[in-house]
């Protein structure tokens, strides 16, 4: 590694040159040129961009895009790619890539050498991003906001620390088609129904494909419709998938479950463990909160909690979150525990930045909704944001949910790859039951209440996920049944017994 200092007269400071072993990379490149698979089993993904020197850089870069061709590549096939090459000349000419392979000591560690040369480079980033950041906080005029400096720290920081920095500059359609190419094979794998991470839900996941990397998906619905329940269902799902995977020596990369993050902006931590609880342990919600359990219960509720214990699951119910502090919290929750799926509930409780303070309520839905966008492609994790619907869903006859009724909404529709609507007929119906008839009431009055109750026992129990949006397929909805008493959507049965509606 190069440490040497460049000298300065004696009042002056001496100032380090930038981390970068030139002579690595140089032996890593005739390596590579004598035997070309020593790439196919480097430890990190080596690109062009790690490399200091720039004419390592074009050359490597050259390298790759003939191995992807799936040509022989040494001095000679390089020659013609580079004998125009005006810093090549400086060196030598071509008569450089021939030097290149003339002792082969890269032979002896080429892997060392690629990890050289890529923790190399993102200590150059990391200076880099340290002197931005002293420039920024030397800024002490009014309009400098320090938490917003804190964030874009924390964000580049973030991407030092994936080696992210060296991909943001475009990349080549051959990569981009590596990877969709990947993502198909897996949606092979698995029989042709998921592509991205499961929701638990075998219907949804035919419908939808599983939940996409980089996607924002909307979940909305009126108070009472269940969507926090079926957040937490997909969630713990998830989760769980990634946990019997990994315990069945999946490879983690492999797995169609994930780790999740779940951030409850409207329930208490020990709120939402209480109905994952009741899920798992198949007692209701209300019996454990008041403690009306049997001794069986309770033996039952202790072996559910023994097989949740290492569940990937981890809920930060912090109140009011910022758009940034949550970008902020999943970064951190990526880095350690590398989560794949982000749930946050709900949208509406959440603040924007307001640096202002004049924006209105509509503009700050659309910078949150933009975020969370953001965040998705940052960490390519899907993330499913809850969204309050507005009222005037109760104003219709028809009291299915639209796109048009989503609440604040803004940019939420354009923002979101996907939006669903949870919808329970049960739940409006019940609503509507007439007076219960007495013997002295006339026969009107008895088969309007029979009407009522024929009515209750058909969609007791039923729910709806509408698709009212996808990008990557067909809008529609699916049949799911939910069963209230420990709040859990689960794929329909059509031949299962329906449960009370008292």
């Amino acid at each position: 590694m190069s440490t040497e200092l460049l000298i300065r007269p004696d009042d002056e400071p001496a100032v380090r040159a930038l981390p970068a072993n030139v002579e690595a990379e140089a032996a890593f490149l005739g390596a590579v040129l004598i035997d070309n698979r020593v790439i196919e089993e480097l430890p990190t993904q080596l690109t062009a961009v790690h490399f200091f020197e720039p004419v390592h850089a074009r050359i490597f870069d050259r390298i790759l895009q003939l191995l992807d061709r799936k040509a022989v590549v040494t001095p000679v096939t390089l020659k013609p790619y580079f004998e125009s090459d005006e810093s090549l000349k400086e060196l030598g000419g071509t008569a450089y890539l021939a030097r290149l392979t003339a002792d082969g000591q890269g032979l002896l560690a080429p892997r060392e050498l690629a990890e050289q040369i890529y923790d190399l480079a993102l200590l150059r980033e990391l200076v880099s991003v340290g002197r931005t950041l002293v420039e920024g906080a030397m800024d002490t005029s009014e309009s400098v906001e320090p938490m917003e400096q804190v964030e874009q720290a924390e964000q580049a920081l973030y991407q030092v620390a994936e080696g992210a920095a060296a991909g943001n500059d475009a990349q080549s359609f051959a990569t981009a088609t590596r990877t969709a190419i990947t993502q198909i094979e897996r949606a092979f794998n698995s029989g042709g129904h998921i592509a991205g991470k499961t929701t638990g839900l075998t219907s949804l996941n035919d419908k939808i494909g599983g939940l996409h990397d980089s996607d924002l998906i909307i979940l909305a619905g009126r108070p009472g419709m269940g969507k926090t329940s079926l957040a937490t269902n997909i969630a713990f799902n998830a989760a769980d998938r990634f946990r019997r995977d990994i315990d069945d020596g999946i490879e983690s990369e492999e797995s169609v479950g994930a780790a999740v993050a779940f951030f409850s902006l409207e329930m208490s931590a020990d709120q939402l463990a209480t109905r994952i609880l009741a899920e798992q342990s198949k007692i209701s919600s209300e019996a454990l909160r008041m403690g009306k359990i049997s001794r069986e219960d309770f033996q039952q509720l202790s072996f559910a909690s023994q097989r949740l214990a290492e569940l990937p699951l981890f809920i930060d119910d912090t109140p009011a979150l910022s758009i940034a502090a949550l970008r902020t919290r999943a970064r951190r929750l990526k880095r350690r525990h590398d989560i794949g799926l982000i749930v946050v509930d709900y949208l509406q409780l959440m603040q924007g930045t307001n640096r202002s303070g004049n924006d209105n309520r509509v503009n700050e839905i659309s910078e949150i909704s933009r975020g969370l966008k953001t965040l998705a492609k940052e960490l390519n994790v899907p993330v499913i944001a809850l969204s309050q619907l507005s009222r005037a869903v109760e104003q219709r006859d028809e009291k299915r949910p639209m796109l048009s009724d989503l609440r604040e909404s803004g940019s939420i529709e354009q923002d979101a790859d996907m939006v669903w609507f949870v919808y329970r007929e049960d739940y409006y119906v019940k609503n509507t039951e007439p007076k219960y008839p007495s013997e002295a009431d006339p026969p009107d009055v008895h088969a309007k209440w029979e009407t009522w109750r024929e009515t209750m026992e058909q969609v007791t129990g039923l729910a709806e996920l509408i698709i009212g949006k996808q990008r990557h397929g067909a809008t529609g909805k699916v049949r799911l049944r939910f069963e209230a008493r420990i709040t859990r959507f689960s794929d329909l049965d059509e031949t299962y017994d329906q449960p009370e509606y008292d």
